[in-house]
């Protein structure tokens, strides 16, 4: 087989020019050697790959995901973050390593199937994952066909631990039932992630292992800083969740007396290596924090609107000079991995947020931050673009379908007509892991058939678990409520827009 691949006539996504000029690329050795017009000259033996009626953008990237998820997508309607938190460890609870591979392998084939070759997934973890699960959940990212960040999420601190005063909100009978101490020893977290990074036995460019320290709030100061030493003895990066539900935000102010943002920036541990996912609830100074520092930011619209958590304000992230992405979160707090929603959702909130349209997200600016501002984040410097010197992670949309008949504004387009069901070919180091809208790796009935023996292996292993959590629900989420109607207030930034400022407790100053 030839070493060359050359790719004829397609139209090739210029999202910033808002528009998609016939071009041919040139491949060699899974990267991009060349592009330019039709007839571009490629070397007799290069295998043509005709891209007629196709336009062809770079592989989408999901900046906040959670490959734990797959098995236990779409079980409940209405739920927010803490009823996540919450609940999902009791249905996450029993999974053999074989579930855990499962779990990951179906969403990282999903993203695929919609156009995605890179995701930042804070995989199992809570309380620890061994080095073997992280092993085969990183082979499950390789049989796959895409690109991850591994960054198993740690903790060293329980939930309930977590939110000051929750645990003394419980009467007796349900504190009993609550699993309110039991959180692993620091030393030990910190021992078995630097090992697992020591081991890693994964191609990096392919698939790397990072950390997720999950919520600064379960996260001993020392456990922080051992996750920030451990990434920066082995060049890898962070995401931990910030200032995702108001709840948090308010139980940051009583247990630090700053915002959750500021006290990890006084540990000393932001930098570009550090990402945070959500940003709803941060205020002018955490972004200011955020952007001297040169972290990142994971803009998951969707999934914060699912959760009811608020809607992040990344107008103003991109003002001061934050790199942003734009993620999905998990399929328990989201239900699907579909990047072309991510993006749209994105749109979408920044007009609601207020009335100027000047300030909502531009579709190059959605774009941009799915692909390049993704792949910068995750320290994937070698994809993110269709551009010379990058690897050929390309997506092929056929033109023979509604969302692009006709074609106007191909990066609007993108954004808010494309649903994924154009995607005809997704191709990763130049080789195709989607051909025709099939994942050439997987037998999709097979897969079906495993998902549904796991799922009701880990219902039958979880019973008791679970029905514990359904005790406790109204007590903790009561509790959680409370906290979140206490005022909070942030300099020029509503949360909640449009009027809800006075139901939620917050008190918005006008920008």
């Amino acid at each position: 087989m030839s070493e060359f691949r050359i790719i004829r006539g397609g139209r090739l996504l210029d999202a910033a020019g808002r528009a998609a000029p016939l071009r041919d690329i040139l491949i060699r050795d899974g990267a991009i050697l060349e592009i330019g017009a039709p007839g571009l000259a490629a070397p007799d033996d290069a295998e043509v790959i005709d891209a007629g009626r196709h336009l062809l953008h770079a592989g989408l990237v999901n900046g906040h995901t959670h490959g734990t998820g797959a098995l236990t997508r779409g079980y409940r309607d209405r739920f927010n973050l803490e009823l996540l938190l919450l609940a999902t460890p009791a249905r996450f609870a029993n999974q053999s390593l074989e579930m855990k591979y499962l779990n990951t392998y179906l969403g990282a084939v999903e993203m695929a199937m919609k156009g995605c070759t890179l995701a930042f997934d804070l995989t199992f973890g809570l309380p620890v994952a061994s080095i073997e699960e992280l092993e085969a959940m990183g082979q499950a990212y390789r049989d796959a066909g895409i690109r991850a960040v591994m960054a198993p999420m740690l903790a060293d601190t329980t939930f309930y631990r977590g939110i000051p005063g929750l645990v003394e909100s419980l009467p007796d009978d349900l504190r009993a039932l609550a699993r309110i101490d039991g959180a692993p020893a620091t030393e030990r977290v910190l021992a078995l992630m630097g090992e697992a990074l020591k081991r890693w036995p994964h191609d990096r460019d392919h698939v790397k292992l990072g950390i997720a320290p999950t919520i600064p709030l379960v996260c001993s100061d020392e456990l922080m800083l051992g996750c920030d030493r451990l990434a920066r003895e082995h060049g890898t990066v962070i995401q931990s969740h910030i200032g995702e539900a108001k709840m948090q935000a308010v139980s940051a102010i009583e247990k630090y007396g700053k915002t959750m943002l500021a006290r990890v920036d006084d540990l000393g541990v932001l930098g570009p290596h550090f990402s945070i996912a959500h940003g709803i609830w941060l205020d002018d100074d955490d972004l200011r924090r955020v952007a001297e520092k040169g972290s990142s930011i994971s803009h998951n619209a969707g999934s914060n609107m699912r959760l009811g958590s608020g809607i992040a304000d990344a107008r103003r992230m991109l003002e001061f000079g934050i790199n942003l992405a734009i993620g999905t979160d998990g399929a328990v707090s989201s239900d699907n991995q579909n990047m072309y929603e991510a993006m749209r959702a994105a749109g979408q909130v920044a007009a609601v947020r207020q009335p100027d349209h000047r300030r909502w997200l531009t579709a190059p600016e959605i774009i941009d931050a799915a692909t390049r501002g993704g792949a910068q984040m995750a320290g994937f410097d070698h994809v993110g673009a269709i551009a010379v010197g990058k690897r050929a992670d390309i997506v092929f949309l056929s033109l023979d379908h509604p969302n692009w008949m006709p074609i106007n504004d191909p990066s609007t387009q993108l954004v808010f007509a494309e649903d994924a069901t154009a995607v005809r070919h997704v191709m990763v180091d130049g080789q195709f892991i989607v051909r025709d809208g099939r994942h050439l790796a997987s037998d999709m009935a097979s897969l079906a058939d495993k998902a549904e023996a796991a799922r009701d292996r880990m219902l039958e292993l979880n019973a008791a678990e679970i029905a514990k959590v359904e005790t406790l629900e109204d007590a903790v989420t009561g509790f959680c409520r409370g906290l979140s109607m206490k005022p909070y207030r942030v300099e020029r930034y509503a949360a909640f827009p449009c009027g809800c400022e006075e139901a939620s407790g917050f008190a918005a100053t006008p920008a």
